[in-house]
C-alpha cells in the first residue's frame, strides 16, 4: 500500500492509471477505521483496478458544539486496517494541504438537510459536499463508496454527484450489524450492560414497520406511531426522532409509495444511536 500525502502527488499518480485504462474506487473516510469502512473497502476491491482510501477529519463539517480536536484518530491501526482490506493508496492530507487558505468557493446544499440529523446540524453538510468536492476532483474516481447506515449522506452525496455531473458511480453499501440485528458503531461500546440488551430493538422496530408497510399500510403516521410504541416500550432510550420519507430525495409523504427511507434515532446515557431501512413500496394502480 502507498500512503501519499500530497494533492499533486496524488493527482500524479491517478493520471498514470488513467493513461492506462486503469478504473478507480474510492473510500472516503474520516479514519479510526472500522468494520463499516472495511465493508465498504471489501466491496470496492473486485470492482476496480485501484482502490483509493482516504482519511482526512474535516473541520468544515464540525459545528461549534462538536469537538473538531477529540475526534478520534489512530493512523499507525488505520493504515495496518487499510491495508490488511487490500487499499492500493492511502491518501492521508494534513490540514494545510487540504485547506492552505481561506476557502473563497464552499458549497451550499439546499436540499435533502432539514430533516433527520440535518436538522440538528445546521451547516455539516455544506462542509461534507465541499470536501467531497476537492476529493473528486483529486481522486477523479469512476465508483465511490459509502455506507447506507448514514443514508443522508448518502442522498446529500447522490445530489452533489447529479447536480455538478460528476462523472462517478455512487455505490451505498448495505450497514453493517452485530448477529442481533444492532448496526455496528464505535459507539456502541459506550452503551451499559442494559442499553446492550435493549439497543436491537431499535432494529427491530424498523423491521417490524417494515412488515406492516408490506401488509398494506399506506399512513406514515401510523408507522410512526408503531415505531415510537415499540421503542419506548422495550427501551429505556429517549427517542430523538422517528421519521419517514421519500428516498433519495427525503420529501414528506402523504401516502407511503415509492422508495422511502424510515430512519431513528435514540439516546441512550451516553450515547446516541441511530438507525434506518430503505425500501420500495409498489404504487398503488
Amino acid at each position: 500500500m502507498i500512503i501519499i500525502r500530497k494533492i499533486l502527488d496524488m493527482q500524479k499518480m491517478i493520471k498514470e492509471y488513467r493513461q492506462k485504462g486503469m478504473s478507480i474506487g474510492f473510500v472516503p473516510t474520516m479514519g479510526f477505521l472500522h468494520e463499516g469502512h472495511i465493508s465498504l473497502m471489501n466491496s470496492a476491491r473486485p470492482q476496480n483496478d485501484i482502490v483509493v482510501a482516504s482519511i482526512f477529519v474535516n473541520p468544515l463539517q464540525f459545528g461549534p458544539n462538536e469537538d473538531f480536536d477529540s475526534y478520534p484518530r489512530d493512523i499507525v491501526r488505520d493504515e495496518k486496517m487499510a491495508s490488511d482490506a487490500q487499499v492500493d493508496i492511502l491518501f492521508y492530507p494534513d490540514i494545510n494541504e487540504m485547506y492552505n487558505s481561506a476557502m473563497s468557493t464552499t458549497v451550499v446544499v439546499n436540499e435533502r438537510v432539514n430533516v433527520l440529523c440535518g436538522k440538528s446540524r445546521p451547516g455539516h453538510f455544506d462542509g461534507v459536499a465541499t470536501v467531497l468536492t476537492k476529493l473528486f476532483n483529486i481522486v477523479n474516481p469512476d465508483n465511490v463508496y459509502f455506507g447506507m447506515k448514514d443514508a443522508q449522506q448518502v442522498a446529500v452525496v447522490d445530489g452533489l454527484i447529479k447536480d455538478f455531473n460528476f462523472p462517478i458511480n455512487l455505490v451505498p453499501i448495505e450497514t453493517v450489524r452485530e448477529a442481533n440485528g444492532l448496526a455496528k458503531s464505535s459507539r456502541n461500546v459506550r452503551l451499559t450492560k442494559l442499553e446492550k440488551q435493549q439497543a436491537p430493538y431499535l432494529y427491530k422496530s424498523l423491521q417490524l414497520a417494515k412488515e406492516r408497510i408490506k401488509q398494506g399500510e399506506k399512513d406514515p403516521h401510523t408507522i410512526i406511531a408503531l415505531i415510537t410504541d415499540y421503542i419506548d416500550t422495550h427501551t429505556d432510550g429517549n427517542i430523538d426522532y422517528v421519521e419517514l420519507y421519500s428516498y433519495p430525495k427525503l420529501t414528506a409523504l402523504s401516502k407511503i409509495s415509492g422508495n422511502i427511507i424510515i430512519a431513528i434515532a435514540v439516546k441512550f446515557t451516553e450515547v446516541r444511536l441511530i438507525d434506518n431501512i430503505t425500501m420500495e413500496v409498489c404504487k398503488e394502480e
